[in-house]
């Protein structure tokens, strides 16, 4: 399913945010600082292997943009994992936090690794040996990571036990806060797991509100059934949506029926993934992309829907539960199109949301309750797209640049009260 890296997703990163800033004559001041990142952590740290080998591995974490809080934004164990993509997440991290309104900058991080190719003690000694080579380039306070692609709540655990036990005595127990995403067990928010996928949910609501339309109604396909992508399809089948068409890195299935998501995620429980399920057929990867349907929502990586795929879309809606999945050039086809798009840093909000919940918990020693959690994510992603909405039409834009636009005046506004230091 990997698209081709066909150009810098840094600078096509920066380009998006400049199509809108355009929009309201943003200061050329605040144009620059925003086109880069503040720091550019780079570390290659050694770690002993079961066999008795030692293997250097390189690790990121780059830090965009600090002005609203603590820097945010997950770490991606995957070897697609370079500078440029870290770069280019990182930047759509300080967009994301600023357009749903939680005080937190920009960030990301990872590894350049196939954590399928290590044993779980492997994985336990590489978790722990990048976050010793962080060290205080991370802290509650200053930059907090969070699970992405190929990292998990277990990561985070072990991420928050290592920084806790590089910490002076008296503070190893108020720094849980170092990392969200965590077990619930070990300080994380109930909730936080499906957070992503729920908020892409609330997404579609909304875009149902605006159009009228009917959220049982609608026929949607998934590419992507990791941890964003399988937790959406599971809850937009469990509201009535019929779930078509789904694809992971082991193959693409697809039912015009609807597929039964409950069997398919225990089925990918159990196999590691879609390819073989028995309530399906086998189709190609880019049969998924011409699926007469009403929604597709990519989860998956980035540069995903390409100019040929967007020629070939049978939707009326994107919902980009990725980061980064629509090239530029295919967006262009898509409006021309008339496929609506709802962006990224919009509808996949919801991890970051319940994430400063998390934050927050850990912060006063208290635990949210479900209701509480899912209450407040559900405000905070509605406003959001409300003011995206009332944006849009006072411009006259694409939702990409009404959502983009949102995220700068709030950080403009900041800019302007706080100054540029000295």
């Amino acid at each position: 399913m990997n698209g081709a890296r066909q150009r810098s997703l840094h600078q096509a990163a920066v380009d998006q945010f400049q199509r809108a800033a355009d929009l309201i004559d943003l200061n050329d001041s605040y144009r620059e600082i925003l086109s880069h990142p503040k720091n550019e952590i780079i570390v290659n740290f050694p770690v002993s292997l079961e066999d008795g080998s030692k293997k250097v591995f390189t690790g990121y974490r780059i830090q965009h943009n600090n002005l609203l809080g603590p820097y945010k934004g997950g770490l991606r164990f995957h070897p697609s994992v370079d500078l440029d993509e870290v770069k280019a997440l990182a930047a759509w991290m300080t967009f994301k936090t600023a357009l749903v309104g939680v005080p937190f900058g920009g960030a990301k991080g990872g590894v350049t690794i196939d954590p399928s190719q290590y044993s779980d003690e492997e994985m336990r000694r590489i978790v722990r040996r990048f976050t010793h080579a962080l060290g205080s380039n991370i802290g509650p306070d200053h930059d907090i990571p969070a699970p992405d692609m190929g990292t998990s709540s277990q990561t985070m655990d072990w991420v928050m036990d290592t920084y806790a036990n590089i910490s002076p005595p008296g503070f190893r127990q108020s720094v849980k806060g170092v990392v969200t995403g965590k077990s619930v067990e070990v300080g994380g928010s109930v909730g936080r797991e499906e957070a992503t996928g729920r908020g892409v949910l609330y997404s579609l609501r909304h875009w149902c509100g605006e159009n009228s339309v009917r959220l049982d109604e609608l026929s949607i396909s998934v590419q992507g059934f990791g941890n964003v992508g399988g937790y959406f399809a599971e809850l937009a089948a469990d509201a009535g949506c019929k779930i078509v068409g789904v694809a992971d890195h082991t193959g693409t299935i697809a039912n015009e029926d609807g597929l039964d998501v409950v069997k398919l995620r225990d089925w990918v429980d159990q196999h590691g993934g879609v390819d073989g399920f028995h309530g399906a057929m086998a189709i190609t990867t880019e049969e998924l992309f011409s699926l007469d349907v009403d929604v597709m929502v990519p989860a998956a990586l980035e540069n995903q829907i390409t100019v040929e795929r967007a020629r070939a879309l049978r939707c009326r809606l994107l919902v980009e539960a990725a980061n980064g999945p629509t090239l530029p050039e295919a967006e262009q086809i898509l409006m021309e199109r008339g496929v609506d798009i709802v962006p990224d840093i919009l509808a996949n909000a919801g991890g970051v949301i319940v994430s400063y919940f998390e934050w927050l918990q850990n912060k006063s020693a208290r635990a949210w309750s479900f209701t509480d959690v899912d209450a407040r994510l559900r405000d905070l992603v509605w406003q959001a797209h409300d003011r995206v909405v009332e944006r849009r039409a006072e411009l006259s834009c694409t939702r990409r640049e009404a959502a983009y636009v949102v995220a700068l005046d709030r950080l403009a506004d900041v800019y302007d009260r706080r100054g540029i230091f000295p």
